[in-house]
């Protein structure tokens, strides 16, 4: 079968994707990308060889040798791409969230089912080895039916990856908890069966924003934005963005409409990058420690007792050969999206899904910005879920 030709638009920060899809004669490969970027355009070319490359994402998009599209831009701009895309019958890969604004999610899944053209948006963490292993043990009844979740989101590198560019300013990813937390988010909801009906929140801007050490408007990132070492404790952080909006730390309560009460909590100036899953069923609990490979989860349900280090099972997270990207997540995503794009069907990922997680976060932003003031989550239309929910078809 010959490759699958694909467009890029846009290879910032997530351009990995498109290196991790860029597969020649293994079933897909890139032969068009767009950035308006100079930069960005450079890098693109040796990653690409033979790729056609420009600043206009409609040469892309209108390209006949290009069978689908990957939207790999800043976030306040993947509605408009995607739709587009679609428009124009291409199969459209969309990294997460959707959008930045429930409006916009909407439409693109009207355009989506208004022109029978296949939408897939990139929640990589339903891919994770740890969120698969989790939600095994859920499925297999080892902690009961599931009633409460807790996650908690260290992100160690907040300063480097989220306050240096585009992500800290509120006009272009709302707020974190749409940016960031869209992925635990949905990944809450697919543990728990169920999707965010009310939400309270409270958030604010408690390291970043006092730190005037800004860059120039216009002026491009040092090329030492990122360490793995060094820029700690966060207030030595340099070359900040110039506008910085938007949240550091939030807390996010939130009711599910299965009656599931969850917590979520994002933090981006601790010393330590990872993710904590706590779910209590009604015969048990589970938790991850490490997220990674070389993680764990442990059960605890045979008994009650006090503090108890030891679990009554342990299993350990799954490494695979290719751990890169998310725990091997990102390889297993484009592999979905390349059957789903020449094949159609059912995807562990979900459009509604992933509206719905941008739901949950714009609600919350709404909350925690208006002194947490509770808000409802509007359901997605009922047909319009049905439609995704059938793999797209009829």
């Amino acid at each position: 079968m010959p490759d699958l030709r694909l467009g890029v638009l846009g290879y910032g920060l997530r351009g990995s994707i498109a290196r991790t899809a860029h597969r020649p004669g293994a079933g897909a490969r890139v032969t068009a990308l767009a950035d308006h970027d100079a930069r960005a355009r450079a890098e693109a070319a040796p990653a690409f060889p033979g790729a056609r490359i420009s600043t206009d994402h409609r040469r892309v998009v209108e390209d006949p040798d290009v069978d689908a599209v990957l939207v790999l831009t800043p976030d306040h701009t993947h509605a408009d791409l995607a739709r587009e895309a679609l428009k124009a019958g291409k199969p459209v890969f969309v990294e997460k969230p959707l959008a930045v604004d429930i409006e916009s999610c909407d439409n693109v899944l009207r355009t989506a089912r208004e022109t029978g053209t296949r939408l897939y948006v990139g929640h990589n963490m339903r891919h994770m080895p740890v969120v698969r292993l989790m939600r095994d043990i859920i499925r297999r009844g080892e902690i009961g039916a599931v009633k409460t979740i807790w996650v908690r989101h260290f992100v160690g590198y907040g300063g480097d990856w989220y306050f240096k560019d585009w992500h800290a300013e509120q006009r272009c990813t709302n707020g974190l908890l749409l940016q960031k937390a869209a992925h635990d988010i949905d990944v809450l909801h697919w543990l728990a069966d169920g999707y965010t009906e009310q939400v309270q929140a409270l958030g604010d801007l408690m390291v970043y924003g006092d730190n005037p050490h800004r860059r120039a408007p216009g002026e491009p990132k040092t090329d030492d934005w990122y360490t793995k070492d060094g820029h700690w404790p966060p207030h030595t952080q340099r070359g900040l963005n110039p506008v910085i909006d938007v949240e550091d730390v939030s807390l996010v309560n939130m009711r599910l409409d299965n009656g599931v009460l969850a917590a979520y909590q994002q933090c981006h100036f601790t010393p330590d990058y990872w993710r904590n899953y706590t779910v209590i069923g009604d015969a048990g609990r589970l938790e991850n420690f490490g997220d990674g490979p070389g993680g764990a989860v442990r059960v605890w349900n045979s008994r009650r007792s006090g503090y108890r280090a030891e679990p009554d099972a342990e299993y350990r997270v799954p490494t695979r050969k290719d751990s890169a990207g998310h725990g091997g997540a990102d390889p297993l995503l484009i592999d979905e999206f390349v059957r789903f794009a020449r094949d159609g069907g059912l995807t562990d990922t979900s459009p509604v899904a992933a509206r719905m997680s941008v739901a949950a976060g714009v609600r919350a932003t709404e909350s925690l910005r208006t002194g947490g003031t509770p808000r409802a989550v509007p359901p997605l239309d009922a047909e319009l879920a049905a439609y995704f929910e059938r793999g797209q078809t009829g």
